[in-house]
């Protein structure tokens, strides 16, 4: 091996080591920059005798490299043309030949490349699957069908267009008659090797690729070539919706590729069932039977999970259609409930381990939707459908169960455990929302009451509750909280924060996830259901509490394992707003505590964000005299995360960091702040893209108060540098704007004059070339930030001579096409008052608006006054009491993305604070300029207006 390929081998060993992995990944960082980096990386990929685990990293590695470096945002290559042939060229058959773990991940990138090149740029990729496709070997088919499949599988969330149905017609022209003589193959090969364990699971394997790409294939319209193969494709989906064979009966934990293939054609015969019922109608029921039968005999074991998940949605889906009638009678639905409902909403053993030996994962799945593909969550969705469908017969149904279950209930909490679930299911109409829980109830049942006479005993009781029980009495309260008033709110507030005190792990995070939502909960007024004043009085304690809770384990992993926990203590901060000053020195030592743990290994993305928003919380509810101690305090671990390049927590605490310097009334930069000015302005720091947005808002809050030091270290360079390389993006223009107009605020127009140019040519650039209308809000902004600065030595006609060193007579139209058009279009009260505040002093101080621009450009400039003025702008100062809301933190997009701090949100910024009612001003300038210039103003608008102009803007000048 060459030496550069084992050096980066081994960097990619030490990336998996916690000790060693920041620094590693550092040093790839620089290998990246390096040619050939990513045939380095397959080349590794492919190397047998490398370990597995190396070769996974690589083709992780390699994965990550093409998502960010294979294309610009305008879709042309950032790699060499060479090396971009030769990834295509070794890829397929590199996946083909490499383990199914490898595979995925290299599927994952062939469907990145896919994105931008497929199918125009390689349009031989179908051609060289095809000829691949062996009639004997699985293996080289399941390779074949896995790209195939990671390509299509592109095609299931997209919208119809022209662009796609071009694509899916190339591949079913080329695909098409292949995959149906490969499924008769796949056929014919599962007959040929029934005693043969080793072989069928391969061919199974296989299948269940197949079905998947019928699924892809189909996923939009109804090809030709399978449309004419229905009967067959169907008559073989039934079959081996029925298959059975005793070399699959080895696992009771693991799917095999049996239940995996049952479990992928229950998927296609939902999609038939909702997109094709014409083509489907005539075999319906008898698929309805094949699955009902397929649900009665599969026992509990997890084997069947995912399978009997799929059967019940294509249930729901036929549920949902004119098939439904077939479950309309009494007998049927009990039938329904009792063979294939109770079944699977019945608590396991397999669900009582989770909840012991995994809590966390038993919370996920249970309250967050990751149980998407769970018998629980399938069976209650099937349920709901049919209440949907038959509300009062299935209510009455249902409650024959629930009364019979709350019976044995009294002796066994297992039965009272499926007698709540049934409950929970019925009685929400719709799904339970994020925000308010169940927004719309069953009219047939009394949630309230349900909750007094069986529940509410198992959340007030400390001695002889099952742990479930408990749970299942806070979950209830957490579905239904937006059905309850506040006054029965308010009683039951205090049980559920007794139980935090609990010391089983699920008890007290359902209680702390309860908590936090109704601390979130409004009216529809958007009143908050519980204040500061509701709070205050055991907020500390409160906090106290989940802090020890989060930092009972030491070890860092453990530490933020608990995502609902922190965001609890988030959402109290965000409640308790200024109320959190008393204690604020507690708190800061908890969160502190906590980032010196975890900044060595951070690994729960949605942790550690909630954990950021609570440091948001403080900086965003401090009052002046703490702002100096929370600088002082932050600044420790702050400046740790930035030099040691932690790059999950960077773009968090450049947020918190800005927020901090623009609550600071003082013009003057604190020490510590200075030496962040080269870090920040080094090229690394802005090549991770997530960096980006919260670099440039640091930035922009830090040049207005280090205006000295940039001008004594020469520094106002490299500051327009990153601005010139922002603006190049579409994606991070804004970021660039923002940075210009914090130099416009901070230097003057001696200090910008040999600058100017150079900033007007890449902004007029990027003006020719159909800009959106965003980039044209945000040029014309800044062009009035300039002409509103006057006492600055800028100017409307500062900018005017420097357009016009540009190219002569080019003012006129950018003024005419651009600035005036998109003035009248600017929604936020801060840009159109700044409108405001530059066409005045236009009018009232351009010599070149006076002399050169005559009647038309002055006349054109008080119009656009009097428009703004119509409406005169407001500016709200600071933060109002809206609702602060998290993100929807995704963790797989993580560190790739930007997740903005929503507790330290930029409030609109007011370049002219001290003008607060903008009618007065525009008359008072007015006059004032009249005053001095004896007359000139009053002589332009009766020589340069219409009647109607002079008449509207008499009453500013009287």
């Amino acid at each position: 091996m060459a030496a550069d390929i084992q050096n980066i081998a081994q960097l990619l060993d030490a990336t998996l080591d916690p000790q060693q992995h920041r620094k590693a990944e550092n040093l790839l960082k620089q290998e990246e920059k390096k040619p050939q980096y990513s045939l380095q990386l397959l080349k590794i990929v492919a190397e047998q005798n490398l370990a597995i685990k190396t070769r996974l990293s690589a083709a992780l590695a390699f994965k990550n490299f093409v998502r960010l470096n294979y294309v610009n945002e305008d879709g042309q290559h950032k790699l060499p043309a060479e090396e971009v042939a030769t990834i295509k060229q070794e890829l397929v058959g590199l996946m083909i030949t490499s383990p199914s773990n490898i595979q995925s991940q290299l599927g994952e990138a062939i469907s990145v490349i896919a994105d931008s090149d497929f199918w125009t740029r390689w349009d031989t990729l179908i051609q060289d699957l095809v000829s691949r496709v062996s009639p004997t070997d699985y293996k080289v088919n399941n390779g074949v069908l896995e790209v195939a499949h990671s390509i299509f599988v592109r095609w299931r969330p997209l919208f119809q267009s022209n662009d796609l149905y071009a694509e899916i017609n190339h591949v079913v022209q080329h695909f098409g008659p292949a995959y149906v003589e490969l499924l008769r193959i796949t056929d014919q090969q599962i007959d040929a090797n029934k005693a043969n364990a080793a072989a069928l699971k391969g061919w199974f394997e296989t299948m269940s690729l197949m079905i998947r790409i019928l699924y892809d294939l189909t996923c939009h319209d109804l090809p030709p070539v399978i449309e004419s193969s229905l009967p067959y494709i169907f008559g073989l989906l039934d079959k081996y919706l029925s298959y059975a064979n005793s070399a699959f009966d080895d696992d009771e934990d693991e799917a095999s590729p049996l239940e995996n293939v049952k479990a992928d054609i229950c998927e296609a015969l939902t999609l038939f069932s909702t997109k094709y019922d014409e083509d489907f109608t005539p075999y319906c029921e008898r698929f309805i039977t094949s699955v009902w039968n397929l649900l009665s005999t599969v026992g509990p074991e997890r084997k069947y999970d995912l399978l009997v998940s799929k059967a019940l949605q294509f249930l729901t889906a036929v549920t949902g259609s004119k098939h439904a009638a077939v479950f309309n009678n009494e007998n049927t639905l009990g039938q329904i409930v009792e063979k294939v409902i109770l079944p699977n909403v019945t608590l396991r053993e397999s669900d009582i381990e989770m909840f012991e030996d995994e809590p966390i994962e038993f919370i996920r799945r249970d309250l967050e939707g990751s149980d998407t593909d769970s018998r629980r969550r399938a069976a209650t969705d099937f349920l709901r459908k049919l209440l949907e469908t038959f509300e009062i017969l299935v209510t009455q149904v249902v409650f024959k169960y629930i009364d019979h279950y709350l019976t044995a209930g009294q002796k066994d909490w297992k039965a009272k455990d499926t007698a709540v679930y049934l409950y929970l299911a019925i009685a929400a109409k719709g799904a339970v929302t994020a925000a308010q829980g169940v927004k719309t109830v069953n009219p047939h049942v009394n949630v309230v009451e349900f909750f007094q006479n069986h529940i509410a005993a198992d959340l007030l009781n400390d001695s002889g509750v099952e742990p479930i029980s408990k749970v299942d009495a806070i979950k209830y309260l957490h579905n239904f909280r937006s059905q309850l008033t506040r006054e029965q709110w308010q009683a039951a507030f205090q049980p559920l924060i007794k139980n935090m005190a609990s010391n089983n792990y699920v008890v007290y995070t359902y209680a702390a996830i309860a908590v936090e939502r109704v601390l979130f909960l409004t009216n529809d007024q958007g009143e908050h259901m519980f204040t500061r004043t509701d709070i205050e009085p055991f907020a500390n304690d409160l906090l106290n509490h989940l802090f020890n809770l989060v930092e009972k384990d030491k070890a860092p992993t453990k530490m933020q394992e608990n995502e609902f926990l922190m965001r609890c203590i988030m959402r109290v901060l965000i409640v308790l707003k200024q109320g959190v000053q008393p204690i604020l020195d507690g708190v800061l030592n908890h969160l502190i505590n906590i980032i010196g743990v975890i900044k060595a290994n951070p690994s729960n993305p949605r942790f550690y964000y909630y954990l950021f928003e609570a440091m948001g919380a403080l900086v965003r509810y401090s009052d002046a005299s703490q702002e100096a101690k929370l600088q002082e305090r932050l600044w420790e671990p702050f400046s740790y995360i930035l030099s040691q390049d932690v790059s999950e927590f960077a773009p968090y605490a450049f947020q918190i960091l800005a927020a901090l310097l623009e609550a600071t009334p003082s013009n003057d930069l604190p020490a510590n702040y200075g030496t962040l000015l080269p870090h920040i302005l080094a090229p690394a720091v802005w090549e991770t893209r997530g960096n980006v947005p919260g670099c440039a808002r640091f930035l922009s809050a830090i040049v207005p108060k280090a205006k000295r030091a940039i001008l004594e270290n020469r520094q106002l360079e490299q500051v327009l540098g990153v601005f010139q390389g922002l603006l190049a993006l579409k994606k991070t223009e804004q970021n660039a704007f923002d940075i210009l107009e914090s130099v416009v605020v901070a230097f003057d127009g001696t200090t910008l004059n040999q600058w100017f140019p150079t900033i007007l040519q890449l902004t007029l650039a990027k003006l020719q070339t159909q800009p959106s209308d965003s980039y044209k809000q945000r040029f014309v902004r800044f062009y009035h930030l300039v002409a509103a600065r006057t006492d600055h030595g800028l100017g409307a006609d500062f900018f005017i001579k420097h357009v016009e060193s540009l190219q002569a007579k080019m003012f006129p139209a950018i003024y005419q096409t651009i600035i005036l058009k998109t003035t009248g279009s600017l929604a936020r009260p801060v840009d159109r008052k700044i409108g405001v505040i530059s066409y005045t002093k236009t009018l009232c101080e351009s010599k070149e608006f006076a002399m050169t621009y005559g009647n038309k450009g002055w006349g054109w400039t008080a119009n656009g006054l009097l428009e703004l003025l119509k409406n005169p702008p407001k500016v709200a100062a600071g933060f109002g009491d809206e609702i602060v809301t998290e993100a929807d933190v995704d963790d797989i997009g993580f560190g790739l993305g930007y997740t903005p701090l929503n507790t330290c949100k930029r409030a609109p910024h007011d370049d002219f604070p001290e003008i607060t009612d903008v009618q007065v001003w525009v008359s008072e300038y007015m006059k004032k300029t009249n005053a001095v210039t004896n007359g000139m103003i009053l002589q332009f608008v009766s020589q340069k207006l219409s009647p109607e102009s002079q008449q509207a803007l008499a009453p500013y000048l009287q």
